[in-house]
């Protein structure tokens, strides 16, 4: 739900710039099953107010840590995709933060405030007095009025680049067509 906005908009500007859907629905990407059960690990680590159950923290660190290696599968074997090796930087980079501090995203306060929420651990987020790679963390907020208000990473912001640039390319792209010889 997080890059929800960031697919709307890249729909919007792949129409701008002349794409088409169809040419989004025919772009092939191998092992798409891996997206599928990476978003059901993360429900399973972390399954929200919504769902009637909790997952233990080490447990959903597990869980978290195995999707991310799902998912670093899935672009891998689908580097040759426009904006694929993008969105590979931004997930390495939320890895990395994910890894050095223990296992949790660490969130900076102020961006916690601006989403209109206060917490000390909340499914995959926690805030650290001192993380480490600071600068990889959650720093900014989306303003609690906008839907979906979440916090932000530099991981985030590449992955959302890369899923924008991946989706105008995609759009964009011209199906492949076949010059039949004739005789």
């Amino acid at each position: 739900m997080v890059f929800l906005d960031v697919g709307v908009l890249g729909l919007c500007v792949g129409l701008l710039a002349g794409g088409r859907f169809a040419n989004l629905a025919n772009t092939t990407i191998r092992l798409y099953w891996l997206t599928f059960a990476a978003i059901g690990l993360q429900v399973l680590a972390f399954p929200s107010e919504l769902l009637p159950w909790s997952t233990p923290t080490p447990v959903a660190k597990v869980l978290w840590l195995l999707s991310y290696a799902l998912l670093i599968t899935l672009l891998w074997v689908n580097r040759g995709l426009t904006g694929a090796p993008i969105i590979g930087v931004g997930l390495l980079c939320n890895l990395v933060a994910i890894l050095a501090n223990g296992g949790l995203m660490p969130v900076r306060p102020a961006a916690l405030a601006a989403t209109g929420h206060d917490y000390h651990v909340h499914n995959n987020s926690i805030q650290l007095g001192h993380p480490h790679l600071a600068f990889l963390i959650d720093r900014w907020g989306a303003p609690q009025w906008l839907p979906l208000a979440n916090v932000y990473s530099i991981g985030d912001l590449v992955i959302g680049l890369g899923t924008l640039v991946a989706i105008v390319a995609a759009m964009r792209r011209e199906p492949a067509t076949t010059e039949l010889a004739t005789a």
